[in-house]
């Protein structure tokens, strides 16, 4: 049996497993199974504790397309509270090791429970390395034309992880929908990337939209929050420090701080912890169903 705990930060929702429980690595089929809404328990992505000699806890994230993404603010915090709450860590402050850099992780504890986590979420550079870029400037406010013929001027950031910000006077669902995937896969992005529509409401307050790489449309981000907020100061819409960054599945707290190093706060929650069914792990050992 694989036992395994359910939580999301904001809507954004994540299965943790431990490397440990498993039988056999983690396949891309596995989890595009596992993290199907309607054959599997169904998520946003995959937590995985893992072995590491670099901090506290390893971390591995994996998107519901089987990808494996660099770094997750909202899987960070639903991590960082598993781990708390189901015994792992024994002091609120720790260290987590995911492909995008170590981070720190500053737990809220009340009665015994988390329902607060800060992640230092490390710096935000405007020279992507996931951009063939030329020259010497930074990858901000760049025209960028789609595979449909649209053009759209673009801030790219990374925080760990890629990040393309399209300002906008308007927020539309459905223009995130239409022009996330174009903008994901765009061949100026080798490697993808995650996309935020953003509109500045004030000095200190984002309104986003997220269409996440190897998820799609999401209600909440913290990463995609960190990219947003430092592309709102680089650009000058927005002042260092504490940004509020507000999506569909919630609000998150940014601090931007001048040399770029971000911090994050937002709330988090356990859904639900269960085994994965008898005969669903032996289709996952073996693939007779896969």
């Amino acid at each position: 049996m694989i036992p395994f705990a359910k939580g999301h930060g904001l809507g954004n929702d994540y299965i943790v497993l431990e490397q440990k429980s498993l039988p056999g690595p983690l396949t891309t089929a596995a989890i595009r199974r596992i993290c199907d809404r309607n054959y599997g328990v169904g998520s946003d992505g995959i937590l995985l504790l893992a072995p590491t000699s670099r901090a506290d806890f390893g971390l591995r994230i994996f998107n519901p397309d089987g990808s494996e993404a660099e770094k997750s603010g909202n899987g960070l915090r639903i991590f960082a509270k598993y781990l708390w709450d189901h015994g792992h860590a024994k002091q609120p402050t720790f260290t987590v090791d995911t492909q995008g850099g170590v981070v720190e992780c500053l737990l809220e504890v009340r009665a015994g429970r988390v329902n607060f986590v800060t992640v230092e979420m490390g710096r935000a550079t405007f020279r992507a390395a996931e951009i063939p870029m030329t020259g010497t400037g930074d990858a901000v406010n760049l025209p960028l034309r789609l595979a449909d013929g649209t053009q759209v001027t673009i801030t790219a950031v990374s925080v760990g992880n890629p990040h393309c910000v399209v300002f906008v006077d308007h927020l539309d669902e459905r223009e995130c929908r239409r022009l996330g995937p174009l903008i994901e896969e765009h061949p100026v992005f080798p490697n993808r990337t995650n996309v935020q529509f953003a509109r500045v409401a004030a000095r200190d307050t984002v309104d986003i939209l997220i269409w996440e790489r190897g998820a799609g449309y999401t209600l909440a981000s913290g990463s995609s929050s960190c990219g947003a907020a430092s592309a709102a100061v680089k650009n000058g819409r927005c002042d260092h420090g504490r940004v509020r960054v507000r999506m569909p599945g919630g609000e998150l707290v940014i601090h931007v701080r001048p040399d770029w190093s971000l911090r994050l706060e937002g709330p988090v929650e356990e859904v639900c912890t269960g085994t994965l069914a008898r005969e669903f792990v032996e289709a996952y050992v073996t693939g007779e169903r896969w």
